[in-house]
């Protein structure tokens, strides 16, 4: 007759162990002591085997029954359900050691294979120390939504909210490789979605207005700090390229006999090959350059060492020393001068000037049209900015 919950809970010890059954294979187990402990009698291959389920009231009648019906489906499917628990017993232990700074390496060593720029493989380092310093110890599946949270608040606390969301996404990119890699089950950072505060979307400061570009060039022209810097500052308005780019940029990147500069996906932030007309302008200043520094690999290279390019603030550094603040204009901000002043000129196509700064088609049908990256355009493109830049420099 199949148990009842009173009847369970009535089951009183006695002199010897005794148990009583329910049906199919389970009943519990009276221990002298008094405890009970729910147990599933079953054969494997003629062998009779039994699998303990757990203590009773910890584990109640029904709770018994659903756990009897899933050994049941496991016998089902020739699986052992002995050995299918110890199994999970076995991957819940290996999950202890897989914590979240051990995945976030493993993470970051993909990035690096993957020849993710020096940029984003310092940005994710940063991220990942945020997150260790308060649950990089713990297992990864033992990491919740609301500890994340917790991190995550800190550093909205400071008013760093663009932060705060972009660690959000690494901190979820570590999940969601950790579920590919069997160790998690899901990344919580989905739910926190809307839990930060959006920050507002500042653009970087450019100056867009014709006759301020003239003067901020004829600054640049007479600028008192390292020769380099100034050609560097000279190149990037006139090529319009990510700062970026420009510092890491390479002698054995440039056709001068076709007048090219070829930049590799590795180092481009869409990952892809792109190809920069040089006008007669980027070239003299460049012919400056290689008798600085031509018998080096780079083209800026770091004072302090040949191997390594110029500092990322240099750049920047200088037009502060120039008197020009963060508000007015940044080394960014010369792509968005040739975007403004370019667009505003009527003269050229929108994709061409799109495909010059290297941004990529969002609309995949428009994007198989435009293979043709509008290369001749954007050469005659590329030798009118220069010389409306050497234009707007001469007038004052």
């Amino acid at each position: 007759m199949p148990l009842s919950d009173i009847k369970v809970r009535n089951l009183k010890a006695a002199e010897k162990q005794y148990k009583v059954s329910d049906f199919e294979g389970l009943f519990i187990l009276i221990k002298t002591s008094g405890s009970k402990s729910w147990r599933f009698k079953y054969r494997v291959s003629g062998k009779e085997k039994l699998l303990v389920i757990g203590d009773y009231p910890a584990h109640s009648l029904a709770q018994a029954r659903k756990a009897r019906d899933a050994a049941k489906a496991l016998l089902a499917q020739g699986i052992d359900p002995n050995e299918s628990k110890q199994e999970e017993k076995r991957i819940k232990e290996a999950a202890k050691g897989e914590t979240f700074a051990k995945l976030g390496q493993a993470f970051l060593a993909k990035q690096r294979q993957e020849g993710k720029s020096k940029a984003t493989l310092d940005k994710t380092e940063y991220h990942l120390k945020l997150a260790n310093q308060d649950f990089g110890h713990k297992p990864i599946s033992e990491i919740t939504a609301p500890t994340i949270l917790k991190t995550l608040r800190k550093v909205e606390a400071k008013g760093n909210y663009e932060t705060a969301h972009r660690l959000r996404a690494r901190i979820g990119s570590v999940f969601r490789y950790a579920v590919a890699s069997g160790v998690a089950e899901v990344d919580p950072t989905y739910a926190l979605r809307d839990a930060l505060i959006r920050p507002t979307r500042v653009h970087r400061a450019a100056i867009t207005d014709p006759k301020a570009l003239g003067q901020l060039m004829r600054e640049i022209e007479h600028f008192d700090g390292q020769a380099t810097t100034r050609i560097g500052l000279q190149l990037l308005a006139i090529l319009a390229q990510r700062p970026g780019e420009i510092r890491n940029a390479k002698w054995a990147e440039f056709d001068f006999a076709n007048k090219i500069w070829a930049i590799p996906a590795e180092k481009m932030k869409m990952r892809r090959d792109h190809l920069v007309p040089l006008p007669d302008q980027a070239i003299a200043l460049l012919d400056k350059l290689r008798r600085m520094n031509g018998n080096g690999e780079y083209l800026f290279p770091s004072l302090r060492t040949w191997k390594r390019p110029m500092s990322e603030n240099t750049l920047n550094a200088a037009l502060r020393r120039m008197g020009y603040s963060g508000d007015e204009m940044t080394a960014h901000g010369f792509r968005a001068s040739f975007s403004t002043l370019a667009n505003e000129s009527g003269l050229w196509h929108a994709d061409a000037i799109e495909r010059a700064l290297a941004h990529v088609e969002k609309n995949e049908v428009r994007r198989a049209y435009a293979r043709g990256e509008h290369w001749e355009e954007r050469v005659r493109l590329a030798d009118w900015w220069a010389g409306y830049i050497e234009e707007m420099r001469k007038k004052t």
